[in-house]
């Protein structure tokens, strides 16, 4: 009997299989259907920090507007600071999703900057979620920001998050950092209940015939999954926190790679939304099928299998790896030589 469980954010789940945010989470029907096709656990759709920001602009606004009319105004209406508010339609999202499903519900909150929306997490808690994923997601684009700067802010919002909830925390990531090892070492001493590699970095395209930037989302290849592979085998061994891979997981082979070099779950997005919800079960079957034909009795056996700390040459992970892939593209360019 093949054990396909695995323990994510403390989470016990049936199979290393999780929906990543997407469309496929905005309505309830959809992550039943997420469930029923062998998905263990759902991150919902983001909820931006621009969302709270602007709720609170907006509350500010109605709140005080008028109020320097009357004297008697200024003790009628409460201070905004006093309301606690946000997204509630996100809010009612995760309770209906509690009660329809079995599975663990994680939260996602989008962020960028450090600020008071960080104690919205308190009622995301309060609404049921089984866990938050943190994806801090900006572009470092000012000359006179430091690296360290960037880092500090990183960090600053996963403690302000930490410090409003119980429930397990989990940061998603870029991977553009001076140091990545580091990073998610001082992520791991900040609380951090997992880390999810990566975050995809999406860039803007031309128009030539409008002469216009035009934002488009590209759907990730197997190929993406490369950069997570490489980061969760280094990592692997070396931190605490739980380590999910994300971008470039779409068939069996590529969830036995993301366990191999030390993952916990992995996590299926662009597959799904390409090939449609049942392709979960198309990837458990070939998971079970590969890891009975190669006598893994269970997820734990294969876990970190294939990490750089048990990897028979560590280098490969690093720089040797480079010079041979080098070499390995000469030879290539030789043999294509007309």
């Amino acid at each position: 009997m093949i054990d396909l469980t695995t323990t994510y954010l403390g989470l016990r789940l049936h199979t290393p299989l999780v929906a990543s945010a997407s469309p496929l989470s905005h309505e309830v029907d959809g992550i039943r259907r997420l469930e029923d096709a062998g998905a263990s656990a759902v991150v919902l759709y983001s909820l931006f920090e621009e969302q709270l920001r602007q709720e609170q602009a907006e509350l500010e606004y109605h709140l005080s507007a008028g109020s320097d009319s009357f004297a008697e105004s200024l003790t009628y209406f409460p201070r905004a600071s006093e309301f606690h508010t946000g997204p509630e339609q996100y809010l009612r999202h995760i309770q209906k999703t509690k009660a329809a499903v079995g599975i663990p519900v994680i939260a996602s909150l989008n962020a960028a900057t450090l600020g008071a929306w960080t104690s919205y997490a308190q009622r995301i808690e309060e609404a049921g979620a089984d866990a938050i994923e943190c994806n801090i997601y900006f572009i470092a684009s000012d000359l006179e920001r430091s690296s360290d700067d960037v880092e500090r802010t990183v960090l600053e919002i996963l403690r302000a998050v930490k410090r409003c909830v119980q429930i397990p925390v989990a940061v998603k990531l870029s991977p553009f950092f001076t140091s990545m090892a580091n990073m998610a070492k001082r992520l791991d001493a900040a609380g951090a209940d997992g880390l999810v590699l990566f975050n995809r970095f999406y860039q803007p395209d031309i128009d030539l015939e409008e002469l216009e930037l035009r934002s488009s989302v590209l759907l990730s290849t197997p190929q993406a999954l490369r950069l997570p592979l490489t980061w969760i085998g280094i990592l692997f061994g070396r931190i605490k926190a739980s380590l999910a891979a994300t971008s470039g997981i779409h068939r069996p082979e590529d969830v036995i790679k993301t366990l191999m070099v030390g993952a916990d779950v992995a996590m299926l997005c662009s597959a799904l939304l390409r090939n449609g919800v049942n392709h979960l079960r198309h990837v458990e079957h070939g998971l079970r099928e590969w890891m009975e034909e190669h006598e893994y009795d269970s997820v734990r056996q294969m876990q970190g299998s294939m990490s750089q700390l048990r990897c028979s040459n560590p280098s490969e992970f690093e720089r040797a790896h480079y010079v041979r892939a080098v070499k390995d593209l000469a030879y290539l360019s030789r043999a294509f030589r007309p």
